[in-house]
């Protein structure tokens, strides 16, 4: 029998020498990703760092046999490398058999139980957050939620060690990297090495988020007291290989790691949630209903968050319409075989889950905002074609907590108040993560939750 050999790989137009497709990603990454989706077959390959072959992979089944069956295998890639600048040797950044150890390490920090738990902290902290914003006030929603998942974060990981200031500092400054590292992935590395005040900015930023950990950590550690955070829960666990505590270093790396994600990432999709409820006054009557027939006037809990199908399902659309991750990679230890074609080692692999989701080969009307669209028994998304917290055995290992902290705060916040748009375009932007460039709102008072038991409106101006 003859084998047919597979069509060779397409090259995207327009590369530069020594930029590569720098300027294209530099220009609008979203829009050249999703170029990529129309113009091109099931892998496209594009340069990011001039010598390197980069190659999108575009057709669902081929991005799970990525994530699952080649995952134990590949080692992380570019996206991770630069993120590994900030986590240093983290869960997320970890290959192999690294990965595995340190994931055992997290886990009883994301256990059902330990969950339950933090429910409480993060209704409590939604609800102080909507004290202190007044009716009609233009409120920058991004920022606020960006805030709101600071104050989360500050109890369930610090137990609320540090202070106001700290904070105000780990902000701004995780900002700075944060826009740095999406930057960084789509500029070839000779870039980062110039003496410019963006990669000076980058350095200062960087070295001052490491040292702000490192201090909370310290001092939980000299303290000797079991605050019952996770941080606790890391102070207590042990490397496997060695048996001794984890060293200040790892757990430093660990809790950026859930500090990155339990800010960026949580505060873009709860905003790109508050906005398209604002936008869709029959979704948002819909969660209400579903709340007023659960949880009848109390606040939310644990056992109501499996209890809010829908509100499952309209964060499910969000994390599809408006997904957060941009370019996700791994790279090629050995030659691979992907589908029909055969890799060579050290070719970098990447998918854009902001681009997979929103394709019309796979979505029916992918612009549509459809919470029901996960009702459809008799067309639902191929395999691979939905991941939101990837897939394999890089499966974001806090899914379950981010979900449980999403239906929290959204359960929380819309119950006492709604929202307006000011009639502005919002445009998504993409650096380490995907989020509205900026989000003005008006709060607004929920007329038919006010005095209601459990859901008070917020104060007057």
């Amino acid at each position: 029998m003859t084998l047919v050999a597979p069509p060779p790989i397409p090259r995207a137009a327009g590369s530069l020498p020594l930029l590569g497709h720098a300027v294209q990603l530099m220009r609008d990454n979203l829009g050249f990703i999703a170029s990529l989706r129309r113009d091109y077959g099931p892998l496209v390959e594009i340069t990011l760092q001039p010598g390197t072959r980069t190659v999108i992979v575009q057709d669902p089944e081929l991005i799970r046999t990525m994530l699952v069956d080649l995952g134990p295998s590949l080692d992380k890639g570019r996206f991770f490398e630069k993120m590994g600048q900030l986590l240093g040797d983290s869960v997320v950044t970890a290959a192999g058999q690294e990965h595995v150890r340190k994931r055992r390490q997290l886990q009883p920090a994301f256990a059902r139980g330990e969950i339950a738990r933090y429910v409480d902290i993060m209704r409590d902290e939604v609800s102080a957050a909507l004290d202190g914003w007044r009716l009609g006030q233009s409120l920058d929603v991004r920022e606020a939620m960006v805030k709101l998942s600071l104050d989360m974060l500050a109890k369930t990981v610090f137990a609320g060690s540090l202070d106001e200031a700290t904070f105000r500092r780990l902000r701004r400054d995780l900002s700075v990297v944060m826009n740095g590292v999406g930057a960084r992935i789509m500029l070839p590395d000779w870039a980062e090495k110039l003496p410019l005040p963006f990669n000076r900015r980058f350095d200062r930023a960087r070295d001052a988020v490491r040292a702000t950990i490192q201090r909370a950590v310290d001092d939980l550690h000299a303290s000797g007291h079991d605050t019952g955070d996770m941080l606790s829960l890391l102070l207590r666990a042990t490397d496997e290989e060695t048996g001794r505590p984890l060293t200040g270093d790892q757990i430093c790396s660990e809790i950026l790691t859930l500090a990155v994600a339990g800010t960026e990432t949580t505060a873009s999709v709860l905003s790109w949630t508050l906005y398209e409820l604002s936008r869709h006054r029959e979704v948002e009557a819909r969660v209400l209903a579903e709340l007023d027939e659960v949880l009848r006037g109390r606040p939310v809990s644990f056992e109501d968050v499996t209890r809010l199908p829908y509100l499952r399902r309209v964060l499910d659309e969000v994390l599809r319409l408006h997904h957060t991750g941009w370019l996700v990679t791994r790279r090629t230890v050995t030659d691979t075989r992907l589908g029909p074609w055969t890799l060579p080692a050290g070719t970098e692999l990447a998918y854009c889950q902001h681009a997979l989701h929103r394709d019309p080969a796979l979505f029916r009307d992918p612009e549509v905002f459809d919470p029901d669209r996960w009702l459809d028994s008799e067309a639902p998304p191929p395999s691979g074609a939905f991941l939101p917290f990837g897939a394999g055995k890089h499966k974001c290992i806090g899914d379950r907590f981010a979900l449980t902290e999403l239906i929290t705060a959204i359960a929380t916040i819309v119950r006492r108040v709604r929202f307006d748009l000011r009639g502005q375009s919002v445009r998504p932007v993409a650096r380490a993560t995907v989020r509205p460039q900026t989000l003005l709102m008006t709060v607004r008072r929920r007329e038919e939750t006010a005095g209601r038991a459990g859901a008070p409106g917020v104060d007057s101006p």
